[in-house]
């Protein structure tokens, strides 16, 4: 059993600069599949989902380089993090001078792996561990999701409510490195990267991810301003 997560994360991982993102260092682990096996063994549970929050994933980086870069997309605002894993994009936005950054992740181990690496970082940052989606995000005025179109169920759950959340004004930016369910309509590039990648995760070195922003479509939508 797995008494202090943070613990567990210091030891099986290490502190070192992101790749495409170098302002930033992370508590990242050198190999994925003895890690995921690793947690299952001590928490004696063979459901656990995959270590998002051991890697900088091509999508956060991608995200997470688009907010350093052009700081003006978060700089005042109030930000949300959704599916934060490591808290990468959290902590570029919080570099980037937004107002207020939170991060929020549905695994109790990337909770840990965030307030950790938003320390190493000197962010301020609040995490909280749920799953918020279809639910109001209150007055939050970006909503950052790196690297969550990777699976086809999710995808089909996730994509209607951040719709629905630009549409009623919420600003929805994606990092994407053309995931297959990636959403191709009511989007639009803002970037487009070169980013490379831990050869355990991805079938390339450098995979090609795109910034997306959902379009703002007037559509007749339930609830008000930050609910979907």
């Amino acid at each position: 059993m797995i008494d202090d997560p943070a613990r567990f994360i210091i030891d099986q991982t290490r502190l070192a600069p992101v790749a495409f993102v170098p302002e930033i260092q992370l508590y990242q682990a050198d190999e994925a599949t003895a890690l995921w096996h690793l947690t299952e063994a001590t928490l004696d549970r063979a459901d656990m989902p995959p270590p998002f929050w051991a890697f900088a994933w091509a999508g956060g980086q991608g995200l997470a380089r688009y907010i350093l870069d052009h700081p003006g997309a978060v700089k005042g605002k109030r930000v949300l993090d959704f599916a934060s894993g490591s808290g990468l994009v959290a902590i570029a936005a919080a570099q980037a001078g937004a107002a207020h950054v939170e991060a929020v992740d549905i695994d109790p181990f990337a909770v840990a792996a965030i307030s950790l690496n938003a320390a190493a970082n000197g962010a301020n940052l609040p995490v909280r561990q749920g799953d918020i989606i279809g639910c109001p995000i209150g007055d939050f005025d970006v909503l950052l999701a790196g690297d969550v179109f990777y699976d086809a169920v999710f995808a089909a759950r996730l994509m209607p409510w951040l719709a629905a959340l630009a549409a009623h004004g919420v600003t929805v930016i994606a990092g994407d490195p053309d995931r297959t369910y990636r959403p191709l309509a009511s989007v639009r590039d803002l970037a487009l990267y070169d980013v490379p990648v831990h050869p355990a995760l991805e079938d390339a070195a450098v995979k090609q991810v795109r910034v997306l922003k959902f379009e703002e479509l007037q559509t007749a939508l339930p609830g008000g301003p930050g609910f979907a």
